[in-house]
């Protein structure tokens, strides 16, 4: 069998790495590679949720992957928001994706035991749930995380990639608390501010359909009005058009009177201008 490597000690169960690193440690002294055994001697045994972590790291790569994918969304939802690109729906989303990849890796950890042979702890389970949600939001704990040797617990203080980590004990509950009802109304407000929006975007929408509501009826009003107006004014051309062509044809028929009358005294002076005639021969 092969020396153990470095790496391999953070995939061993708790209770061998201490042995293991004294052996390893040894051999590397045999072979002279005194200052490396020097670096192996001097890591430190990791805390149990920081070996959980590792062991999570290990594998669950396929949900530390989305861990990370979730933790890159989150920040980019935030970074958004608070550039004004984004919308509170949309850090919602993101919100519950990293949450949810977080609980899944957790709830993985529940499984694993400890050296005493026990499920971990609701304590140390929260420790490890911390260290999750700082390696999805923080450059600095992914690093720490992803190489699976990780000998404390980390936590993440703040929002998304704005806040910091440290190692440690995890934030006091309280201080969790605080920080989540932050952020709860956070968006409540930001979701009030929507909500007001959208009903002064309404009103102002209900008021300008009204005004065209009114115009339109107006317009509607005007155009019977002056419907009304062109059918009088058509009636009475219509009385005067046939006023005139009685009149007119009146006139014609006085003008053909008159005409006979002037034919009928014509015809008579000249029946006088023959009598005339005739009488002086």
């Amino acid at each position: 069998m092969g020396r153990m490597d470095v790496d391999d000690l953070y995939g061993l169960p708790l209770d061998r790495f201490v042995p293991e690193r004294t052996a390893l440690a040894r051999e590397l002294r045999k072979a002279g590679e005194r200052e490396r055994a020097a670096e192996v001697a001097a890591l430190k045994k990791p805390s149990v949720a920081a070996w959980a972590v590792n062991q999570l790291v290990r594998t669950q790569r396929r949900g530390v992957d989305e861990l990370l994918e979730a933790g890159d969304g989150l920040r980019s939802a935030q970074d958004d928001v608070l550039g004004g690109r984004g919308d509170a729906r949309s850090l919602r989303a993101a919100v519950e994706r990293e949450r949810l990849a977080v609980d899944t890796l957790t709830d993985g950890a529940r499984g694993l035991l400890s050296s005493e042979g026990h499920e971990l702890s609701d304590t140390m389970v929260e420790r490890v749930s911390e260290t999750l949600h700082a390696a999805a939001l923080d450059d600095d704990a992914r690093e720490q995380v992803s190489g699976g040797r990780l000998e404390r617990e980390l936590r993440h203080v703040g929002l998304g990639g704005f806040g910091a980590f440290g190692g440690g004990s995890p934030a006091p509950r309280a201080e969790k608390r605080a920080a989540t009802r932050k952020t709860q109304r956070g968006e409540k407000k930001q979701q009030a501010g929507e909500r007001a929006e959208q009903e002064r975007t309404a009103r102002e929408q209900a008021k300008a359909d009204e005004e065209a509501r009114r115009a339109a009826r107006a317009a509607e009003r005007e155009a019977r009005r002056r419907a009304e107006r062109a059918e009088r004014a058509a009636k009475i051309a219509l009385e005067r058009r046939d006023n005139a062509a009685a009149a007119l044809s009146e006139a014609e028929a006085d003008l053909e009177a008159a005409e006979a009358e002037v034919r009928a005294a014509q015809e008579a002076v000249g029946d006088a201008e023959a009598m005339v005639r005739e009488r002086t021969r």
